[in-house]
């Protein structure tokens, strides 16, 4: 109980951080970037880290939760907080509807299932016209995602996640992760454990999409690829599986990094002022040539933790110990010991 009020409070103090922070226009963006990306890779760890299930097709609920707020707000003229609760709804119908014959499915072939249903669910909104107006997009979106609106929503859900964590569900997704034979011999239902952690996922994930909508005012198909899912996974692993504080310090430092290499020029007014002006240009065009190869430099960067660190950002603590292991003197053993 402590624990958990402990976590709370540091829940609370962060989403009051986030809020308040005297930022610039442009930095208030990138928050607003943070605190969706964190909601959505809550959900996808929730089903990845905690149930061994992995996804490729969690940005088709991003999808629906966006083109649901986006059509509420826009042609029905409905409030944007019904709206972003009606997307992240609609994306647990449709996530009960898929995982009843597709959970049954183990290992690589659920994930080859969920890129097929999430390309199906993008190749639909790109094609019926008459609602999403297809693949030119869907624009004309009310701008109601603000840092306030996000950090609020970030805050709300990280408490209702991490205290869902060390419930009972909690410790039956993991039972289900490391043995299912054995959970199942506990008396866990491990199957309804697996579509209760998918509905949670797909309704923070259309959560995530709605409050994108609002941000960027304008949605098109494209934004919820393939491409958009792998990330999501990648930013879980890059994390920690079943660390859900690792992953949400993976999306922050994902988030902020490709960021960074999309706009290097933001850099300049945090770059020290005894560094020469020749130096911060040059480090400035430096940045703005990498940008170029951002996507391979994600990349390398997911293969060298996966490589390097096999537990993700939640290994840096063993590895820490280890390597001040290393350098630790060792103690003598005396000579009770020894005679014992």
């Amino acid at each position: 109980m402590r624990k958990s009020l402990l976590s709370n409070a540091a829940f609370v103090l962060l989403g009051l951080f986030l809020a308040f922070l005297p930022l610039s226009g442009y930095q208030e963006g990138i928050v607003v970037l943070l605190c969706i990306n964190c909601v959505a890779a809550m959900g996808v760890s929730i089903l990845t880290g905690f149930t061994g299930i992995f996804t490729l097709g969690h940005a088709a609920y991003m999808a629906l939760g966006a083109y649901t707020a986006a059509i509420m707000t826009a042609r029905w003229g409905i409030h944007w907080f019904p709206s972003i609760a009606t997307g992240g709804s609609i994306a647990v119908v449709v996530a009960w509807l898929i995982g009843m014959p597709t959970l049954r499915l183990t290992g690589d072939y659920y994930a080859i299932a969920s890129i097929g249903l999430g390309e199906a669910i993008r190749l639909i909104l790109e094609n019926w016209q008459s609602l999403t107006k297809g693949a030119r997009g869907f624009p004309g979106i009310a701008s109601y995602t603000g840092r306030g609106v996000a950090a609020a929503l970030f805050t709300a859900l990280g408490i209702a996640m991490f205290n869902l964590i060390g419930s009972r569900l909690g410790r039956e997704l993991k039972a289900s992760r490391d043995d299912p034979v054995a959970a199942s011999l506990m008396g866990f239902n491990t199957t309804a454990s697996r579509m209760k952690a998918l509905l949670i996922s797909a309704f923070y994930c259309g959560i995530s999409g709605a409050l994108l909508a609002g941000y960027m005012t304008f949605i098109q198909p494209s934004m919820f690829d393939m491409m958009k899912s792998t990330e999501l996974t990648a930013v879980v692993v890059f994390g920690g599986l079943g660390s859900m504080s690792g992953t949400l310090l993976g999306a922050a430092i994902i988030t902020l990094a490709m960021e960074l290499f999309r706009n290097a020029s933001g850099i300049v007014p945090y770059i020290p002022s005894f560094i020469s002006p020749k130096w911060t240009e040059a480090l400035v065009d430096f940045l703005t040539n990498l940008s170029q190869y951002r996507m391979l430099l994600y990349g390398l960067l997911l293969v060298g933790v996966m490589v390097l660190l096999p537990e993700g950002l939640q290994g840096l603590w063993s590895l820490a110990a280890k390597v001040f292991s290393w350098f630790a003197p060792s103690r003598p053993s005396s000579k009770k010991e020894g005679a014992r």
